[in-house]
């Protein structure tokens, strides 16, 4: 769907009309969602949080700016609701996050035995993962799960680029050092 095309489903939104807000509740569900997995750990949680997000969107609608991007505006409105949430909450280090696709087709290419080991290594980066700030967390699920350019993060999270090139790099290096201090060094 082009940017004009979901812009005249914002409009129709705004003038009441359900079906327009079906629409954009269709269109955006399953990337909020997984947004909302990748912060909660939990499916329960994530479409708790996925449905509090299109609250927020609702009652936040009528603010958007039309000269933005709204894919670009709506992830920054679920992106700061999620931190928010997090810091409000103190999510425990218990709940896990959505990291198998980091992990998935080396997984499926090995025998039983390098499964096990996958799903074992998966554990431990999402535990790792859980360990980081919102922020760090959050550069890292856009370029390493999303599949985000560094200068698409920038663009998204309105940051520099040397930021966000150093947020993923220093998550990176919290994750490997939790996972070596869970493993005893081992890699």
């Amino acid at each position: 769907m082009t940017c004009v095309e979901v812009k005249e489903i914002v409009r129709n939104c705004l003038k009441g009309e359900a079906e327009a807000w079906k629409m954009l509740v269709d269109l955006y569900s399953r990337k909020i969602y997984n947004l909302a997995y990748q912060f909660a750990g939990s499916p329960q949680e994530a479409e708790d949080l996925t449905q509090e997000i299109f609250l927020k969107l609702y009652n936040s609608l009528g603010k958007y700016d039309f000269e933005r991007d709204f894919s670009a505006w709506f992830l920054t409105l679920a992106r700061n609701f999620l931190i928010d949430e997090f810091r409000r909450t103190k999510l425990e280090k218990s709940q896990r996050a959505d990291f198998e696709e980091l992990t998935t087709a080396a997984a499926e290419a090995d025998g039983p035995e390098n499964r096990l080991l996958s799903q074992e290594k998966a554990e431990l980066v999402r535990e790792a993962l859980l360990q980081l700030s919102p922020e760090l967390r959050t550069v890292l699920v856009l370029r390493e799960i999303e599949g985000f350019s560094y200068e698409e993060i920038a663009q998204k999270m309105k940051l520099p680029l040397g930021t966000v090139k150093s947020r993923v790099n220093r998550g990176r290096i919290q994750i490997a050092q939790a996972i070596l201090e869970k493993t005893g060094g081992k890699p």
